[in-house]
């Protein structure tokens, strides 16, 4: 008789940044398995521990307890230059990547996706998405094209040819008329085939590992990039990540649907979003804006971009928890919040004159949406050292009740700090 094994699954609940990686890395003790289920070299995850700090683009951020088996799973697009930079970085930082492995269905970042990824935001010019020129669109546009090279073909160099000339007709046509670099499908089958030698130790079929260790017992912690609200069905589209945050849970990983019983969704204190799109809570006091920002580290761990920042959006909260199916919350970056006199909490928006609590689906419409607050006291102590919710002081304990009570879910996790250590779970 089977004995199934637990699936957690991570995922943002804003625009991505919510701090994802600390609780990937801090619930790893406790798992068998990290999948790195969707996204690519596009999202930085940072981890701190041992007073050192670690950022992530693409190896799942459970790599640092050794009993894990890590695993970049087939709904992840993967740059393999990015790959091997993190990993030598990782061991020149004596973090061995021996259990880490790849999926032999997951699909490849070249850099002719990079280059249209590039070409396409310059056709666009002020109606660019604001895309982190990674080349993500593109390599999934490729795969739904069914022109997507994958790890499994990087083995076979004559069928690797054809398949890099059927990716690139389209390409190469529009490089040349815009006076962008043409690439020779024989010269990119050559380099990622040696590339393909230097994964093969690496390289499993993904879906039938992760259903075997589910049948065993084991237990599986699913790791995503961004956040609900770039989900391309559940987010502000157009302005959106090129994959679903929420869907590829299964067709990311071979799981059933029915094997996902538990969901923490991660949740920043204040709300953040990088680049273009409607952001109905941001904070329009800039000097507001920037001490928040400072004190949060907001700035990109990719791009360096800064990170626009607003009140926490209680409207856009309940949207993800309807999607995502969240069973529990980790709420982040509470300290940042420390020294406010007042903090606001948008709980509906104003659409031509009317409240509503709902997310519009068209720019045009959620555009035209403005913020309704709740304001609640702040607080002036420090609280990265706080172990226990009762430490906590008492406007900050509201802050969380007023959350946790409109969003009608349980916060288990508060974070006061970026270290593993400065956590705290709530009984």
């Amino acid at each position: 008789m089977e004995k199934n094994g637990k699936v957690l699954a991570i995922i943002g609940s804003q625009y991505g940044d919510e701090g994802k990686g600390k609780f990937v890395d801090l619930l790893s003790q406790n798992f068998d398995y990290i999948v790195r289920y969707q996204g690519g070299d596009n999202a930085g995850h940072t981890i701190a521990f041992n007073g050192e700090t670690f950022k992530l683009r693409l190896t799942p951020s459970g790599v640092f307890n050794k009993k894990n088996k890590v695993i970049i799973a087939n709904g992840t697009v993967v740059n393999l230059k990015t790959l091997f930079e993190e990993m030598q970085m990782l061991t020149s930082r004596g973090i061995s990547v021996s259990n880490l492995f790849i999926s032999d269905r997951a699909h490849l970042i070249i850099d002719y996706h990079i280059q249209m990824d590039k070409l396409n935001e310059e056709i666009k010019k002020k109606d660019k998405i604001g895309t982190t020129l990674k080349g993500i669109g593109p390599c999934y546009a490729d795969k739904i094209n069914r022109i997507g090279i994958r790890v499994c073909d990087l083995f076979d160099k004559e069928n690797l040819v054809k398949k890099f000339e059927a990716s690139l007709v389209y390409k190469n046509i529009l490089f040349e008329k815009f006076n962008y670099q043409l690439f020779d499908p024989k010269k990119l089958a050559n380099e990622y085939y040696e590339y393909g030698q230097k994964i093969k130790h690496m390289v499993i079929d993904s879906i039938t590992e992760i259903n075997k260790a589910y049948k065993e017992g084991k237990k599986i912690l699913l790791e995503g990039a961004q956040g609900v609200f770039l989900d391309v069905d559940f987010g502000t589209y157009p302005y959106v990540t090129s994959s679903s945050v929420v869907g590829l849970l299964t067709e990311g990983t071979g799981l059933s649907v029915d094997k996902f019983k538990d969901i923490l969704g991660i949740a920043k204190s204040y709300s953040t979003r990088v680049g273009e799109g409607t952001f109905v809570s941001e904070i329009l006091d800039e000097k507001l804006a920037h001490i928040i920002r400072e004190r949060g580290h907001e700035y990109g761990t990719v791009t360096k971009r800064p990170r626009r920042v607003g009140w926490l959006d209680l409207v856009l909260l309940k949207h993800s928890i309807q999607v995502a199916g969240f069973t529990q919350i980790a709420l982040t970056l509470l300290d940042v919040l420390s020294g406010h006199k007042e903090i606001k909490l948008c709980t509906k928006y104003l659409y031509e004159g009317k409240e509503i609590d709902y997310i519009p689906s068209t720019i045009t419409e959620y555009s035209k949406c403005q913020p309704i607050y709740e304001t609640l006291p702040g607080w002036d102590e420090d609280i990265t050292n706080c172990k226990s919710f009762n430490e906590l002081p008492t406007n900050c304990k509201k802050y969380i009740e007023y959350i946790s009570n409109t969003l009608n879910v349980k916060i288990k996790y508060i974070s006061v700090g970026a270290d593993r250590e400065q956590t705290i779970e709530v009984e």
